[in-house]
Parts: C-alpha cells; structure tokens; sequence
C-alpha cells in the first residue's frame, strides 16, 4: 500500500485512473507448460481490468505435474494381456498404452477385434 493512505483512498485512486479488481472465485487454476503442469488447488484469483485489458494474478500453494500422461501400467497387466492376446510383452505393453491402460480394448486390438 501507499503511505498514509488507507484502502478505501487506494481503491478510489485506482478507479480514477480505471483500474478495477474482482476476485474470481476458483476450485483450480492450471498452468500447461511444454514438459509440465503447475496446479493451484482453492487459489486466490485476481482480476484486474486496466482501460479494458483483463490480467490475472494468482496466488496459494501450487504442485508440479509431469506431462507424462502414460497411465501406470504393471506387470500384472502386461502378463494378462500378452496371455490372453497371445502376444509379446513389448506389443502388449504399446498396446496398453494406446488403450489409455484399458486393458479389455488393448486384448480386442492386439487379437484384430
């Protein structure tokens, strides 16, 4: 804040000059970046109108997420589907992987259903 000025005065001031802040009342806020995601879980959210541009300040506790959206496959699920498709492990295992870790659709594919 300015010295010798209290909120009211501050927030007068900014209205003056055409400044507006709302809260923006948010459960998530995420940050898709090239190799990971940052995730503000309950943040508080600004937003500030400056003559008609709109920026957004957030702020809290924020955890990093890999993009790696490969779902965690085990090697109980690898054996079942190279059992039952009568496949390799490496093409049950892309298989796998293509179905999202569904482990009835990568069967059906590997088997040409």
């Amino acid at each position: 804040m300015m010295p010798n000025m209290n909120s009211r005065q501050v927030k007068s001031m900014m209205k003056k000059m055409g400044i507006n802040q709302t809260e923006v009342e948010c459960r998530q806020v995420i940050f898709v970046m090239d190799d990971k995601r940052l995730v503000f879980d309950n943040p508080s959210v600004l937003m500030i109108n400056m003559m008609g541009e709109k920026n957004y300040q957030v702020s809290g506790e924020s955890r990093e997420e890999s993009l790696d959206t490969a779902p965690d496959i085990s090697e109980e699920d690898i054996s079942l589907v190279m059992e039952q498709a009568n496949a390799t492990r490496e093409e049950s295992l892309k298989a796998i992987e293509e179905a999202e870790g569904d482990l009835a659709e990568a069967i059906l594919k590997l088997k040409g259903e």
